[in-house]
């Protein structure tokens, strides 16, 4: 349990900022660290237990048929990165509280930041790839509500569409990718996959899994080409940035491709294509840091590089690149959250993050200069500091893989090339800001930021110096834990600061050199950058979103112009070429089954059908006969139910078929009672011609299917109603046990729909019409007496009938469902008879709530079994007996029916009787003499 109290702390801590907002910001930003630090506290807790070779697993069943569990797992890769997201986001929440303006929603901001976090640690804990993947895109969704928390301006709006549109189709390739994974294991359980990698690389499909993998892992990597996004999600406040560039969503593709490893690595296609394109990145991003003028822009920029360097090295795959990756992993997240909080330290005290507005700060800030300067140099390399020894163990994996056969000697080359940019673009970033002098003022005065805002920085810049002095101690116990879930076994090493003059130290002097002289004439190179046009990767994507879009609206143009008859036509078409087809391939239209003896009764029900759906059609143009026409074949249909012996369908439909025709009536009111021919008689017998194709079509397919002997699942049912439901009627126990998640899902449905139909009709009034289209008027009397009478003796029958018919559902037909459209009924009808002021001061309640309360009565019946260890809406039966009453039988499931019941009644109640609030007394007048319904409105 306390592996899933890791991964759900987090999670429950996004509650906290959202109601702790009206508190004070201190007391704000105090409750919402507190569950996150719990979590962190718990991690720490159990590296012992993963130090003695423990592989700490929760796992229950969520979905078993998908074979999806909420599983989470906890190896020495997981508490690596639980330790960066946790750590990190506790010093990131520290400085968010100085950074924010007073006047910001800090609430809202910190909720949207521990979403972020506790999705990473879902993706880091995940056991299962279809649990990874779910957090991965909360990953996607969160990432896009911080960067653009700052919504009115254009810059984080687009940033955050674009960061949103090529991580959600990474995503979705990743999706295609796991599940072909999956395919190939047999299963989604992390462990079985990580087992099966021979299997897994012996398999056809493996490269096609591969590169949909890949293609997810690149897009949330910021790896080329799909590296664009990361830059422009600047335009978000400096603590997002710092905690996405060195903690979370850019990570993700790498811890991804780490943990995925076992299974998927070690092919030459997975080493061609991972290190290059690591390597084309590494360059791509150290060069347009250089040359970057934005302060942010060069560290956004060199998170791409380094993010390319760690692909590269995974890409290598050797057990020196792996254990080199996972160290800087560790040591990029360090210096560059504490690089882009001092960037927000300069921006929040100058007011301006441009460096010809900036220069000479060392005075003003010397601390801060300090501070900027030790990360920068870690960041470089610099030796004594921790970016020095991981850039020298990826030298050494560089230099000694053969990967490329006769030109292997090309990847020392690139890797010491992006080490002299790396060192270039540091060495700028600190001259440029603290020592240059500047071409103009800043908009603000420069001075010291507050104590406590700096301290995050000052505490991941002496890590920065104590790893670098003593990187064995400090880092040896959790790497040697991260590098054998990785790899699978144990790995010797020894992390030190001195392995003597080689090759590697070699590079690394060369990078030191060369990137001083880089930097030195850096003016000529970004002269010879500027010779090229400028492209903007944000105006790029937002021109080709709109493209897209245009021609979207072009095609879509050939298709709809707004005429129903096109739409249904092109419906039917479609529907009547697939189903000729189906039926043109079928050897034989009848199977082996007899045909049904017919009897005067059927012949007549279907004529009087026929007749009933042709007269509906034949009478359109006017609706209230077409309308009773219409209530001839729901009836008609409820009386096939009957004699076929599905006597719940034809309680459903009766029910339903009421309901529907004082909904049409009360609707058609408002309408013309007759209406104007509207189409040409060839078209008329074009329309005739299509309906009668697709009329033989529909039938003889339904012949096709009632004359074969098709395998069904309703023997399932029928044996298993009464012992596994203890219901006898096996419609119910379908509805409210077997399948109960489906009703569930439906009567939701259904009330979220009253409740927006309620929302429409609030307030809308319209005119009533005095006369019919004859100019005949209405009758003064609105609610007739005889009308009253009935239904006054009818409201408590309905009642009763309803109550009856709800009690006996589980056995006989019945159920909450009917029983709820019973009550509905009678209840409307005493609004028709009374009026509706009448009904409301009688019936002094809300129907909002009472649909809602159904909804949450059957969700609490579902949740009520996990108490018991049994899965969601499963339920129980019993028998008792009584002295008086007898035996008799009691079943959970009439408490999930009552909430059925409730939710059709408060449903189909705010439908009916707010349709009937919406006309107002309408005074005649000479001119008046239509049916229509005014333009005006009141």
């Amino acid at each position: 349990m306390t592996l899933l109290w890791i991964a759900l702390f987090p999670l429950i801590g996004v509650l906290v900022p959202a109601f702790g907002a009206r508190l004070e910001r201190p007391a704000c930003s105090l409750i919402t660290a507190l569950l996150p630090a719990v979590a962190l506290l718990l991690t720490l807790a159990q590296i012992p237990a993963l130090a003695d070779g423990e592989t700490l697993r929760f796992a229950v069943d969520w979905v078993p048929a998908l074979g999806m569990e909420l599983a989470f797992r906890l190896d020495g890769l997981s508490v690596l990165f639980n330790l960066l997201i946790l750590g990190i986001g506790l010093l990131i929440l520290l400085y968010a509280h100085y950074y924010l303006a007073p006047e910001e929603p800090y609430g809202r901001f910190y909720a949207y930041l521990i979403l972020f976090m506790s999705s990473m640690v879902g993706i880091a804990m995940a056991d299962n790839l279809l649990l990874l993947w779910m957090f991965w895109e909360l990953t996607s969704l969160s990432s896009f509500l911080l960067i653009g928390f700052w919504s009115h301006r254009s810059d984080a709006r687009k940033g955050a569409r674009m960061a949103l549109a090529v991580t959600g189709a990474g995503g979705l390739a990743l999706l295609a990718g796991l599940l072909l994974l999956g395919d190939m294991v047999g299963s989604f359980d992390m462990n079985q996959v990580l087992a099966s990698g021979d299997t897994i690389l012996a398999d056809d499909r493996y490269p096609l899994a591969l590169g949909l993998i890949l293609l997810g892992a690149f897009a949330k990597s910021a790896q080329f080409p799909f590296h664009f996004w990361l830059p422009h999600a600047m335009a978000a406040p400096t603590p997002v940035s710092a905690y996405l560039h060195s903690a979370t969503m850019v990570k993700a593709g790498i811890l991804l491709m780490a943990r995925l490893h076992p299974a998927i690595a070690g092919s030459e296609l997975w080493t061609l294509v991972v290190t290059l394109v690591g390597m084309t990145t590494l360059i791509y991003g150290a060069w347009f840091a250089l040359v970057k003028t934005d302060l942010k822009g060069i560290l956004a920029f060199s998170t791409v590089s380094h993010l390319g360097l760690i692909t590269a090295l995974l890409g290598i795959g050797t057990p020196m690149a792996v254990l080199a990756a996972l160290f800087h992993i560790l040591n990029h997240a360090t210096f560059k959250a504490a690089l882009f909080m001092c960037a927000g330290i300069i921006d929040h005290e100058t007011g301006t993050r441009e460096l010809s507005r900036l220069g000479g700060l060392r005075r003003a800030m010397p601390v801060t200069a300090l501070l900027t300067s030790i990360l920068a140099a870690a960041m470089a390399g610099v030796p004594l500091l921790n970016g020095f020894i991981s850039k020298e163990m990826f030298f050494t994996s560089a230099a000694d893989t053969g990967m490329l056969g006769g030109i292997s000697w090309l990847l020392p080359v690139l890797a010491t090339l992006g080490g002299i940019l790396s060192v270039a673009y540091s060495l700028r970033l600190v001259y440029a800001v603290f020592f240059k002098p500047a071409r103009e003022a800043p908009p603000k005065s420069p001075h010291e930021p507050p104590r406590l805002m700096r301290a995050p920085v000052e505490l991941l810049a002496v890590l920065c110096i104590l790893v670098g002095l003593l990187p064995s101690p400090l880092a040896g116990g959790l790497l040697d834990l991260a590098t054998q879930a990785v790899l699978g076994e144990p790995m010797e090493f020894h992390l030190a600061i001195w392995h003597g003059v080689n090759l590697p130290l070699l590079m690394s002097l060369i990078a030191l050199v060369a990137g001083i002289g880089t930097y030195v004439g850096h003016r000529y190179l970004r002269r010879f950058h500027k010779g090229f046009k400028p492209v903007d990767a944000r105006l790029v994507f937002e021109g080709s979103v709109q493209y897209v879009g245009r021609y979207a609206e072009t095609l879509l143009g050939r298709f709809d112009n707004a005429s129903l008859q096109r739409y249904m036509s092109l419906l039917l078409c479609t529907a009547l070429v697939l189903g000729g087809l189906g039926l043109f391939m079928m050897p034989s239209l009848a199977g082996d089954q007899p045909a049904s003896d017919i009897d005067g009764v059927l012949l007549t029900g279907a004529i009087l059908l026929m007749f009933s759906g042709i007269a509906t059609v034949a009478t359109h143009r006017y609706r209230l006969i077409s309308l009773l026409m219409l209530s001839m074949v729901g009836l008609l249909v409820s009386l096939t139910f009957a004699r076929f012996s599905a006597p719940d369908l034809a309680l459903t439909q009766l029910s339903v078929e009421v309901v529907t025709m004082i909904l049409l009536m009360l609707a058609l009111f408002f309408l013309p009672q007759k209406t104007p021919r509207e189409s040409s008689m060839p078209r008329n017998l074009r329309d005739v011609a299509l309906a009668s194709a697709l009329g033989m079509v529909i039938a003889s397919l339904n012949y096709a299917v009632l004359t074969r002997d098709n395998a069904s699942i309703s023997g399932f049912f029928i044996d298993n109603s009464v012992p596994g439901g203890g219901g006898h009627n096996v419609v119910n126990v379908i509805l409210v046990d077997f399948r109960g998640f489906d009703t569930l899902g439906e009567i939701t449905v259904l009330a979220i729909a009253g409740l927006a139909i309620l929302k429409l009709l609030n307030r809308l009034r319209l005119f009533m019409p005095h006369s019919d289209s004859e100019g005949r008027l209405w009758s003064p009397d609105r609610y007739p007496m005889i009308l009253t009478t009935i239904s006054q003796a009818l409201l408590p029958l309905a009642l009763l009938v309803s109550v009856f018919i709800f009690l006996r559902g589980h056995n006989l037909p019945g159920g909450g469902f009917i029983a709820g459209l019973i009550t509905a009924v009678a209840l409307i009808l005493l609004y028709m008879a009374r009026g509706v002021e009448w009904a409301q001061a009688r019936l002094d309640f809300q129907y909002q709530p009472v649909a809602i309360a159904g909804v949450g009565l059957a969700t609490l019946t579902g949740a009520g079994s996990w108490l018991f260890g049994h899965p969601f809406l499963t339920s129980s039966f019993g028998h008792f007996h009584l002295p008086v009453v007898g035996d008799f039988e009691l079943a959970t499931a009439m408490i999930f029916d009552l909430g059925v019941y409730l939710a059709v009644v408060g449903a189909t109640l705010m439908i009916l009787a707010n349709l009937g609030k919406l006309t107002t007394p309408h005074r005649p007048t000479k001119d008046s003499d239509t049916a229509a319904p005014s333009e005006e409105t009141s």
